[in-house]
């Protein structure tokens, strides 16, 4: 074996600065798989040929496999062990190169390269698996061509899928048979994928507009089958979409998605071998919500969109790596849009943002959208390259209009088709179709941290003139003690409080400087701002605005996402006043939000979001120091009293959403989401029937969102009697379903209650309880971690549980380990004796022998 490859070693940071064209290409691969899960052999034929006018040798990336031989030419070779793999000098310009290894698929608990995954074998290659299964120059500015032949019993592996097109199949002696494929487009090593298992496939056709036949599939257990019609039509809208909207269409024969139970991530977007998280296949009304619904229906296009997003056009380096994955999650963000209320999507998107990349930007981890240096790759995958990415995207689409932005879309793929990209390369291709100049906005790239822009608006009631008066900065972060402004495009509007009409039109304002002053003539009445409209940028926002103000705009802001920022901002400044005083008006509250209640023309869907109070971590990122406790009671004080002054209104808003049937539509989903939100605040307001309502809708509901919504209301605020039978009820309702096992655990885990940590610990030892599987870690783990108050109790045990919990898992996995890290490194937002406890807690993770490389580096930087 080569164990000098798997020697713990001191991790050395990559740098951006040091990339260097690929020695040696690699135009074509044959693959032979001869697979098992004990010992894979994996035979490879790489063609190779030197790039430039050199004479060094060729790398090729290994880790973690037994080579069994190397021959070049035909010859076996001498061949050097290196720190990432092995090196071979060769003459000349071009060889054929032939390895044979071995892997272990049943071993790898890593989850990376090829692995076995509940009976049966697939692969995740993203970032850099590739390597773990043969000898390659891993890297993804290494395009090729792939043939690959699949041969396994027939018994246990009857189905064997592989990227691209079929070209053959067919029986082999002893039980055994084969399978071959061929992928006639050059794509990067962390794009191939393989399944072998026994499944069954939901299939259909799609035509595209130029009149070609693609053969879809959707491959799962045959239990799971009748759960995949949601995600075909959505994989068939997605294609139409992409057709419509870029221009974009598919370029093979048939496009198969797996669906694989123990995956690191959501889905990967392998060509033409979509494999896939479970959760973000399988749903039906009993088990899937509709967040669940949407979440599927969401990452389908996401992984289909990479088509061209993606592998057409792939990344020079992971350094671009928002590249690729920030323009496509803006891609599905349209797409989810189109499919019902964009507004409300809006919402959601920008909730997201708020809830896991502003605190990444203002924490430790704090990074660029294209960092500069990393020590292990699997950690930038973050909501900074996916959430704020898409946002650098959005703004160029503001900023150039639709028309100009599909010009610039089709620029660049059309430039850089079948080659691998660079972030400049995307803007240029803006700035030619757009006929813009973006140099100042490629600070959004290289510079961290989340923009404050203060906005104050004086008003010359006698000269009938308003000056609106900006100033930007940008907070220093880890490495950047000096930034400069950014182009930042506000869209706003004056409302007149008095007349409740707009005042002027909707006009953008690009601050590109420190500071400015926007003047508005013939301003006859007071007026009242409305900025960042849509969120046009992804900034902090400080005004004057008063409470009247935002009261007012939370009703008449012609805007749906500037409507449900007043109110937001309104509840956030009453709770924030709360924390720190002890106390705090709660009428301006109350009222907006029954104003909002009796609006007629309102979306259901929207009238939830907007009534929904600020989460108690979104509250502690408006403090310097963050008070857990004080954060709860004031949080619990506003719920109680909108609940008791309200009951009437959301006694009505509960009847009033009930439907007789499950039904998955926008207007159907936001009668379901108001429901929820309804019986949230009854049972916030003390009422003696709150559980009984509770319970009746947990046990009559059609559907996992009402049942859900219901249980949720139960663990929390629910007596004793109805708590435990309904969870009780749903654990054996449910208890062969992993998917929705991960509720029950998630849901108790992000309960509000006295004895969470204790009931968590208790999960920990449950018979179904694994660290294994990466969905159900973060279900309990993950999702207590960001339990604001249980998670920060003031005597340190849930720092010490979480702790104790990713030294255990890094062993297993250390990808999923080290995202589950940041909670901890948020240390300095707190008192002094809750930073202490987390700092220990995260030594005492840094001195845990065999620490890997992912977690090392999340820790080192979260102590620096």
């Amino acid at each position: 074996m080569l164990d000098a490859l798997n020697a713990t070693v001191t991790p050395k940071a990559v740098r951006r600065s040091d990339y260097r064209a690929p020695d040696w290409l690699v135009p074509d691969i044959a693959l032979d798989f001869d697979l098992d899960p004990a010992a894979t052999r994996v035979r490879a034929v790489l063609s190779v040929t030197r790039n430039g006018a050199h004479d060094r040798p060729i790398e090729l990336d290994g880790d973690g496999i037994e080579p069994v031989s190397v021959m070049v030419d035909g010859e076996a070779v001498h061949w050097t062990r290196t720190e990432r793999g092995i090196a071979l000098t060769l003459p000349g310009e071009a060889h054929r190169i032939e390895t044979e290894v071995l892997v272990h698929p049943d071993r790898n608990t890593q989850l990376m390269g090829l692995y076995a995954s509940g009976g049966l074998l697939c692969t995740q290659c993203e970032a850099e698996g590739f390597r773990r299964i043969t000898f390659f120059p891993d890297r993804p500015d290494v395009l090729t061509r792939y043939f690959v032949r699949l041969s396994a019993d027939k018994a246990r592996y009857p189905v064997l899928l592989a990227n691209g097109d079929p070209v053959a199949a067919g029986d082999l002696p002893d039980g055994r048979h084969f399978a071959e494929w061929r992928d006639p487009f050059p794509k990067p090593s962390y794009l191939f994928a393989l399944v072998a298992g026994d499944l069954v496939a939901n299939r259909a056709t799609f035509t595209t507009r130029s009149g070609r036949d693609v053969e879809l599939a959707i491959w799962v257990r045959a239990p799971d089958l009748a759960k995949t019609d949601h995600a075909l039509g959505a994989l068939q809208t997605s294609m139409r979409w992409d057709e419509q909207v870029y221009g974009r269409e598919y370029d093979l024969d048939v496009f198969n998605i797996v669906a694989v139970d123990d995956f690191n991530f959501g889905a990967m977007e392998n060509k033409g071998l979509n494999i896939f998280n479970s959760r973000y296949i399988l749903a039906d009304p009993d088990t899937a919500t509709d967040y669940d619904y949407d979440a599927v229906a969401a990452v389908v296009a996401h992984e289909y969109f990479h088509n061209w997003s993606g592998n057409r056009v792939t990344c020079r380096d992971w350094f671009q790596l928002s590249l690729k994955e920030g323009f496509t999650v803006y891609r599905d963000q349209s797409f989810s849009a189109d499919q019902g209320s964009a507004a409300v999507k809006r919402i959601e998107d920008v909730r997201s943002l708020r809830a896991a990349q502003f605190p990444e930007d203002s924490g430790p981890l704090a990074h660029p959208v294209r960092p500069d240096e990393y020590l292990e790759i699997s950690n930038f995958y973050t909501a900074t390259i996916y959430n704020k990415g898409a946002e650098v995207i959005r703004m160029m689409a503001t900023m150039l209009g639709a028309q100009k932005f599909r010009a610039g879309s089709d620029l660049y793929f059309d430039r850089h088709d079948g080659s691998a990209a660079t972030v400049e390369d995307f803007v240029r291709a803006m700035e030619d179709a757009g006929e813009i100049d973006l140099a100042q906005f490629r600070l959004w790239y290289s510079q961290a941290g989340t923009p404050r822009v203060s906005a104050r608006l004086i008003h010359e009631s006698g000269s009938g003139r308003a000056v609106l008066k900006l100033r930007q900065s940008v907070p220093v972060t880890p490495g950047q003690l000096e930034k400069q402004p950014m182009v930042l495009p506000l869209k706003l509007r004056l409302f007149g409080l008095e007349s409740q009409k707009p005042l002027t039109d909707e006009q953008l304002v690009l601050l590109r400087d420190g500071e400015a002053e926007i003047l508005f003539e013939t301003v006859a009445e007071q007026p009242v701002l409305s900025i960042n409209r849509g969120f046009s940028a992804p900034v902090v926002v400080e005004t004057d605005r008063t409470a009247t103000d935002l009261a007012f705009l939370s009703a008449h802001d012609d805007d749906p996402f500037a409507r449900y920022e007043a109110m937001q901002q309104l509840m956030l400044d009453t709770l924030v006043a709360a924390v720190g005083h002890g106390r705090a008006d709660h009428g301006p509250v109350i009222e907006a939000v029954a104003n909002t209640l009796a609006d007629p023309r309102l979306d259901p869907a929207f009238v939830a979001e907007a009534v929904l109070l600020p989460s108690d971590s979104f509250i502690g990122d408006q403090l310097s120091i963050v008070d857990p406790e004080a954060i709860y009671q004031a949080r619990e004080a506003l719920r109680r009293e909108l609940g008791r002054t309200l009951s009437e209104r959301w006694r009505a808003a509960y009847e009033g959403a009930r439907d007789n049937r499950f039904e998955y539509s926008p207007a159907a989903k936001g009668r379901r989401r108001l429901r929820t939100v309804s019986l949230g605040y009854i049972a916030a307001s003390g009422a003696p029937d709150a559980s009984d309502i509770a319970f009746r809708q947990f046990e009559t509901a059609d559907n996992m969102t009402d049942r859900q919504g219901a249980l949720t209301t139960l663990v929390n605020s629910g007596t004793d009697e109805a708590r435990e039978a309904a969870l009780e009820v749903f654990y054996h309702r449910y208890a062969g379903n992993g998917l929705v096992l991960d509720k029950w655990f998630s849901t108790q885990a992000l309960s509000a209650r006295e004895d969470t940590l204790a009931r968590v610990i208790e999960l920990s030892r449950h018979r179904d309880f694994t660290l294994a599987n990466p969905n159900r870690a973060r279900s309990l783990v993950g999702a207590f971690s960001v339990n604001q108050r249980a998670f920060n109790a003031a005597d340190g045990a849930g720092y010490r549980f979480v702790a104790d919990q990713l030294i255990a898992l890094d062993r297993l996995n250390p990808q999923t380990a080290a995202k589950l890290v940041p909670p901890l490194g948020r240390w300095r937002r707190f008192d002094a004796g809750r930073a202490a406890l987390m700092r220990a807690e995260l030594e005492r993770i840094l001195a845990a022998p065999g620490l890997s490389k992912d977690m090392f580096e999340q820790v080192a930087k979260s102590l620096d």
